[in-house]
């Protein structure tokens, strides 16, 4: 192999216009060359959703790589400088969607994985990859799937490395060894629609829940801990009314999200939210969605292995954070197993002209490798 690797492999994943939920064959293309060097590979299709579950070995413990071949779709095409599945390196930055979020990470993964066999073929343990392509969709066919499957023939992961770009400032500085829960609401506040002139026969939604709407900005949830922020309440839409200027409306919509600490539960801030909106004497109907629970992987076997590897390959002192969005982290990791994110620089990640430093990916490959090392020899 040679130093290039990591770059071609990435370059051919890059080819492949997998928006989500599609596939296309990043997944073949990685399953036939890790069935190279002694895997097992096993398809898991779920509705319209491949996955791959590949695993060499039959022993714990299972260190496993996880991530996702589906990107986000492209937006307008004119935008792009270039084609966004035609990956093109300019002034050292290999440009194209997924770039960043993430299939060079998957490439560093099988390359590592590849480079690793080749000087331990007799490891400890085994070597596994969850690969899934509903990551940036809705995420119900995809590593949740896998992981019942795991699950119901007790299949066991010990450490989780999740390819996910971590990165914030320069490469290597940051992985996350936790992501805050997320708890989504749908809340409709009922109110009778009528003439503005008229506001005594009618009843403003908008005007009514106001305050109540101010107290749920307005409130301190927690205080977070040594490893979360606070929780944060973020209302991310708001409609009512009939878009004419006379018209009290009868309902108002509203969307809003939970980023949650280990300080409070999903059910806690359920009944809080509750709490203040009967306070408010409010006519409404509310939905609550759960997209993850919170998780943390203490300083342990795997936070370890990663911190020597990044400092050895990079020379930076890394820091762990729990901060940013959801990840599939959080559907492995309450199976007990142990789950760190690290990959790319994550600047450019869902944007026009999605880039990645072409000089990141070897050394990514090797901090893989070298977590390998760390761990299953």
């Amino acid at each position: 192999m040679n130093a290039s690797d990591t770059l071609d492999l990435s370059l051919q994943l890059l080819r492949q216009p997998s928006v989500t939920p599609v596939d296309h064959t990043c997944q073949s293309i990685m399953a036939d060359r890790l069935a190279n060097i002694g895997f097992n590979i096993e398809s898991m299709r779920f509705e319209d959703v491949d996955n791959l579950w590949a695993r060499r070995g039959t022993t714990s413990p299972v260190f496993c790589f996880a991530g996702h071949t589906d990107v986000v779709p492209t937006g307008s095409l004119d935008a792009w400088n270039s084609d966004p599945f035609l990956p093109e390196i300019r002034e050292g930055k290999l440009y194209g969607r997924g770039s960043a979020d993430m299939k060079t990470a998957l490439a560093a993964m099988v390359i590592a994985s590849e480079r690793f066999v080749a000087q331990h073929p007799n490891h400890k343990g085994s070597i596994a990859f969850l690969i899934t392509s509903d990551e940036e969709g809705p995420s119900i066919n995809g590593t949740v799937k896998v992981v019942e499957t795991l699950e119901a023939r007790q299949e066991k992961i010990t450490w989780c490395l999740v390819g996910e770009p971590s990165s914030t400032q320069r490469f290597g500085d940051i992985v996350k060894n936790g992501r805050r829960g997320s708890l989504n609401a749908h809340l409709t506040v009922k109110g009778k629609q009528g003439h503005v002139a008229y506001p005594h026969l009618a009843l403003n939604p908008i005007h009514h829940a106001s305050k109540a709407i101010a107290e749920l900005c307005d409130t301190v949830w927690d205080h977070g801990n040594e490893y979360f922020p606070a929780t944060s309440f973020q209302i991310s839409n708001i409609q009512a009314g009939t878009g004419a200027t006379n018209v009290v409306p009868g309902t108002m919509d509203l969307l809003f999200n939970f980023r949650y600490s280990t300080e409070v539960t999903a059910d806690e801030l359920k009944i809080r939210t509750l709490e203040i909106l009967d306070r408010h004497a409010i006519d409404y109907d509310i939905s609550w969605t759960l997209s993850g629970l919170p998780f943390l992987t203490p300083v342990g076997e795997l936070v370890t292995a990663a911190r020597t590897a990044i400092l050895e390959v990079t020379g930076v002192e890394t820091e762990l954070s729990t901060s940013g969005g959801t990840s599939d982290g959080r559907f492995i990791a309450p199976t007990g197993a142990q789950v760190l994110e690290l990959g790319v620089l994550n600047a450019t990640i869902h944007q026009i002209n999605e880039h990645v430093n072409v000089a990141d990916l070897e050394p990514l490959a090797e901090i893989y490798e070298k977590i390998l090392e760390n761990l299953l020899t």
